[in-house]
This record gives structure tokens, sequence and C-alpha cells, in this order.
């Protein structure tokens, strides 16, 4: 999966996920998020590279 296609699923997942955190703009509270929900390493490391992108812009 390229790395536009991964942020995407993660995006709508992010979506379909009702307790997904609202408002936050801090990075641990997402990632925290995504480990109590069993998040893999890849979901994961796919986050931390969305995240990069939106900090970089």
């Amino acid at each position: 999966m390229t790395d536009q296609g991964a942020i995407g699923e993660l995006a709508r997942q992010a979506a379909a996920d009702p307790d997904w955190p609202e408002g936050s703009n801090r990075l641990q509270t997402f990632t925290d998020h995504l480990e109590s929900g069993g998040a893999t390493q890849t979901a994961l490391q796919n986050h931390m590279d969305a995240w990069i992108r939106y900090a970089s812009r």
C-alpha cells in the first residue's frame, strides 16, 4: 500500500470510530487511543507518518 493509501485507510477508520478523540491536537492522545484498541505496529507507524505530514504543514 502506498503512503497515501495507508493514510487514507487510517482516515477512514478514524471517521468510522465513534470513540475517535475529537478536538485534540496531541499526538499522544491519538496514539493512546489506537493502542487501547489493539492497533498493529503498521497502523501505529501509518499514524506517525500521517502526523509528521500534518505537523510539517
